[in-house]
């Protein structure tokens, strides 16, 4: 038996900036946890250049019916002019996906 979970993977530029947003999206119960992946190197083009930088990456566990109030969220309070958000639905444990339900239910403010 599995459950379906959402997953909304993001890039941050320190570990205050990570540590802030996980936080404030677990505080709003948009997120059941929040995964810091640790330290990454990214190379883009951003503005006809080629860029590179550290960042910290965040793996966001939340429900289907919290997926696209947590993405505005992370929109709102991202310090970047255009953060990388990526969701998809994952297949999880049937325990793990009641978790995660139960740990991300209450009414929608969109």
């Amino acid at each position: 038996m599995t459950s379906n979970v959402t997953l909304i993977l993001t890039t941050v530029p320190d570990a205050d900036t990570a540590q802030k947003l996980a936080t404030q999206a677990l505080d709003a119960r948009l997120a059941a946890c929040v995964s810091q992946q640790g330290v990454i190197h990214s190379t883009y083009h951003w503005r006809d250049k080629l860029e590179s930088a550290d960042e910290i990456q965040l793996l966001f566990k939340t429900s289907a019916a919290r997926a696209l109030e947590l993405e505005l969220f992370i929109e709102k309070h991202h310090p970047y002019d255009t953060p990388e958000i990526l969701c998809w639905q994952a297949t999880a444990s049937v325990a793990y996906g009641q978790w995660v339900i139960a740990e991300t239910q209450r009414p929608v403010h969109v």
